[in-house]
Protein backbone atom coordinates (compact mmCIF):
# COMPACT_ATOMS: atom_id res chain seq x y z
CA UNK A 1 0.00 0.00 0.00
CA UNK A 2 1.12 3.39 -1.15
CA UNK A 3 0.62 6.77 0.19
CA UNK A 4 -2.29 8.66 -2.13
CA UNK A 5 -1.83 12.41 -2.29
CA UNK A 6 -5.36 13.49 -0.63
CA UNK A 7 -6.95 15.33 -3.05
CA UNK A 8 -8.50 18.98 -2.47
CA UNK A 9 -11.88 18.60 -0.89
CA UNK A 10 -12.98 22.09 -3.07
CA UNK A 11 -12.17 23.41 -6.14
CA UNK A 12 -8.77 25.00 -6.49
CA UNK A 13 -10.59 28.69 -6.94
CA UNK A 14 -13.13 27.63 -4.03
CA UNK A 15 -11.00 29.48 -1.26
CA UNK A 16 -9.90 32.83 -3.20
CA UNK A 17 -9.46 35.17 -2.83
CA UNK A 18 -8.39 34.26 0.50
CA UNK A 19 -5.77 31.93 -0.83
CA UNK A 20 -5.86 31.89 -4.35
CA UNK A 21 -6.13 28.71 -6.96
CA UNK A 22 -2.39 29.29 -8.00
CA UNK A 23 -1.21 28.90 -4.48
CA UNK A 24 -3.48 26.13 -4.45
CA UNK A 25 -1.65 24.36 -7.53
CA UNK A 26 1.44 24.74 -6.02
CA UNK A 27 0.83 23.99 -2.43
CA UNK A 28 -0.98 20.99 -2.99
CA UNK A 29 0.31 20.01 -6.30
CA UNK A 30 4.28 20.45 -5.51
CA UNK A 31 4.90 20.61 -2.13
CA UNK A 32 2.00 18.32 -0.70
CA UNK A 33 2.91 15.92 -3.96
CA UNK A 34 6.23 16.43 -2.68
CA UNK A 35 6.00 14.92 0.76
CA UNK A 36 4.11 11.99 -0.69
CA UNK A 37 6.13 11.01 -3.41
CA UNK A 38 9.48 11.14 -0.50
CA UNK A 39 7.12 9.22 2.06
CA UNK A 40 6.36 6.19 -0.75
CA UNK A 41 9.81 6.39 -1.93
CA UNK A 42 11.03 5.69 1.28
CA UNK A 43 9.04 2.83 2.84
CA UNK A 44 8.94 0.75 -0.59
CA UNK A 45 9.71 -2.47 -0.03
CA UNK A 46 10.52 -2.25 3.79
CA UNK A 47 8.85 -2.91 7.03
CA UNK A 48 6.29 -0.03 6.61
CA UNK A 49 5.27 -0.48 3.00
CA UNK A 50 2.07 -1.71 4.53
CA UNK A 51 1.54 0.91 7.22
CA UNK A 52 -0.90 3.58 7.41
CA UNK A 53 0.24 7.49 6.80
CA UNK A 54 -0.48 7.51 11.17
CA UNK A 55 1.89 4.43 11.77
CA UNK A 56 4.86 5.99 10.12
CA UNK A 57 4.62 9.33 11.34
CA UNK A 58 4.88 7.53 14.98
CA UNK A 59 7.48 4.85 13.76
CA UNK A 60 9.76 6.96 12.25
CA UNK A 61 8.98 9.77 14.83
CA UNK A 62 13.05 9.77 16.63
CA UNK A 63 14.57 7.76 14.98
CA UNK A 64 14.37 8.38 10.97
CA UNK A 65 13.89 12.37 10.51
CA UNK A 66 14.00 12.09 7.06
CA UNK A 67 11.03 10.08 6.53
CA UNK A 68 9.41 11.36 9.24
CA UNK A 69 9.49 14.74 7.95
CA UNK A 70 7.85 13.77 5.08
CA UNK A 71 5.38 11.74 6.46
CA UNK A 72 4.26 14.39 8.88
CA UNK A 73 4.27 16.73 6.57
CA UNK A 74 1.56 14.90 4.34
CA UNK A 75 -0.50 14.35 7.26
CA UNK A 76 0.15 17.95 8.34
CA UNK A 77 -1.20 19.26 4.95
CA UNK A 78 -4.16 16.60 4.47
CA UNK A 79 -5.83 18.02 7.94
CA UNK A 80 -4.86 21.76 6.83
CA UNK A 81 -7.03 20.93 3.60
CA UNK A 82 -9.79 19.88 5.55
CA UNK A 83 -9.33 23.10 7.95
CA UNK A 84 -10.72 25.28 5.35
CA UNK A 85 -13.52 25.64 3.50
CA UNK A 86 -15.42 27.81 0.60
CA UNK A 87 -18.35 28.96 2.84
CA UNK A 88 -17.66 30.89 6.15
CA UNK A 89 -19.37 29.20 9.25
CA UNK A 90 -19.17 29.59 12.84
CA UNK A 91 -18.79 27.13 15.77
CA UNK A 92 -21.90 25.80 16.77
CA UNK A 93 -22.81 23.21 19.85
CA UNK A 94 -20.64 21.40 22.14
CA UNK A 95 -17.44 23.57 19.87
CA UNK A 96 -18.96 27.17 20.92
CA UNK A 97 -19.87 26.10 24.48
CA UNK A 98 -16.13 24.75 24.86
CA UNK A 99 -14.40 27.69 23.12
CA UNK A 100 -16.15 30.20 25.51
CA UNK A 101 -15.12 28.29 28.41
CA UNK A 102 -12.20 27.77 27.42
CA UNK A 103 -10.91 31.45 25.82
CA UNK A 104 -13.98 33.55 26.42
CA UNK A 105 -15.63 33.56 22.95
CA UNK A 106 -14.48 32.81 19.35
CA UNK A 107 -13.26 36.67 19.02
CA UNK A 108 -10.42 36.48 21.84
CA UNK A 109 -9.70 32.56 20.03
CA UNK A 110 -9.59 34.04 16.48
CA UNK A 111 -6.88 36.63 18.39
CA UNK A 112 -4.84 34.20 19.79
CA UNK A 113 -4.66 32.07 16.68
CA UNK A 114 -3.76 35.40 14.57
CA UNK A 115 -1.46 36.15 16.98
CA UNK A 116 0.49 33.21 17.65
CA UNK A 117 0.61 32.42 14.20
CA UNK A 118 2.22 36.08 13.38
CA UNK A 119 4.89 35.63 15.94
CA UNK A 120 5.73 31.87 15.38
CA UNK A 121 9.35 31.87 14.09
CA UNK A 122 10.14 30.48 10.84
CA UNK A 123 8.17 27.48 9.39
CA UNK A 124 5.61 25.39 11.30
CA UNK A 125 2.13 25.74 12.27
CA UNK A 126 -0.79 26.99 14.70
CA UNK A 127 -3.37 24.63 15.98
CA UNK A 128 -6.73 24.81 17.36
CA UNK A 129 -6.97 21.42 19.94
CA UNK A 130 -8.70 19.36 22.90
CA UNK A 131 -6.91 17.86 26.04
CA UNK A 132 -10.46 16.14 26.94
CA UNK A 133 -12.54 18.97 26.01
CA UNK A 134 -10.34 21.31 27.62
CA UNK A 135 -9.14 23.42 24.26
CA UNK A 136 -5.84 25.57 23.40
CA UNK A 137 -3.77 26.97 20.94
CA UNK A 138 -0.51 25.13 20.38
CA UNK A 139 2.15 25.53 17.62
CA UNK A 140 4.19 22.86 16.20
CA UNK A 141 7.57 24.16 13.95
CA UNK A 142 8.73 23.03 10.74
CA UNK A 143 7.17 19.19 10.35
CA UNK A 144 6.44 18.62 13.76
CA UNK A 145 2.93 17.09 13.96
CA UNK A 146 -0.19 16.25 16.33
CA UNK A 147 -0.72 13.57 14.31
CA UNK A 148 0.16 10.81 16.57
CA UNK A 149 0.98 12.59 19.84
CA UNK A 150 -0.33 15.33 22.54
CA UNK A 151 -3.47 16.98 22.35
CA UNK A 152 -6.21 16.06 19.47
CA UNK A 153 -6.00 18.61 16.46
CA UNK A 154 -9.34 20.44 15.91
CA UNK A 155 -8.26 22.77 13.33
CA UNK A 156 -4.42 23.86 11.88
CA UNK A 157 -3.53 26.77 9.89
CA UNK A 158 0.21 26.48 7.80
CA UNK A 159 2.89 28.90 8.57
CA UNK A 160 5.18 27.90 5.91
CA UNK A 161 5.71 30.41 3.79
CA UNK A 162 4.83 28.83 0.71
CA UNK A 163 1.45 28.42 2.02
CA UNK A 164 1.10 32.52 1.44
CA UNK A 165 3.71 33.95 -0.32
CA UNK A 166 2.18 33.93 -4.10
CA UNK A 167 -0.47 36.15 -2.66
CA UNK A 168 0.94 38.16 0.22
CA UNK A 169 4.13 37.78 -0.27
CA UNK A 170 6.07 38.03 3.36
CA UNK A 171 3.10 39.52 4.97
CA UNK A 172 1.86 36.24 6.81
CA UNK A 173 -1.03 38.57 9.23
CA UNK A 174 -2.47 39.16 5.95
CA UNK A 175 -2.80 35.62 5.21
CA UNK A 176 -4.01 34.89 8.60
CA UNK A 177 -6.47 37.54 8.56
CA UNK A 178 -8.17 36.04 5.57
CA UNK A 179 -7.80 32.18 6.54
CA UNK A 180 -9.60 33.02 9.93
CA UNK A 181 -12.24 35.47 8.28
CA UNK A 182 -13.36 33.90 5.62
CA UNK A 183 -12.68 30.55 5.10
CA UNK A 184 -11.73 28.49 8.54
CA UNK A 185 -13.68 24.52 8.64
CA UNK A 186 -15.56 25.33 12.27
CA UNK A 187 -17.10 22.30 10.95
CA UNK A 188 -14.62 20.13 10.44
CA UNK A 189 -13.32 21.11 14.26
CA UNK A 190 -16.69 20.14 15.56
CA UNK A 191 -16.36 16.93 13.99
CA UNK A 192 -13.03 16.27 15.16
CA UNK A 193 -14.29 17.40 19.00
CA UNK A 194 -17.08 15.08 18.99
CA UNK A 195 -15.26 12.27 17.66
CA UNK A 196 -12.61 12.80 20.21
CA UNK A 197 -9.92 10.80 18.50
CA UNK A 198 -7.15 12.08 16.05
CA UNK A 199 -8.56 12.48 12.41
CA UNK A 200 -7.22 9.49 9.85
CA UNK A 201 -5.37 10.85 6.62
CA UNK A 202 -7.48 9.59 3.80
CA UNK A 203 -6.37 5.79 2.64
Amino acid sequence: MSISLMPLPYARDALAPAISADTLDTHHGKHHKAYVDKTNAAIADGPLADASLEEIVARSRGSNQGLFNNAAQTWNHGFYWASLAPAPSRPQGDLAAAIERSFGGLDQLTQELATRGADHFASGWVWLASNNGALSVEETHDAETLADAGPVPLLVIDLWEHAYYLDRKNVRPDYLEAVLDHVLNWDFAAENLARGRRWTYPA
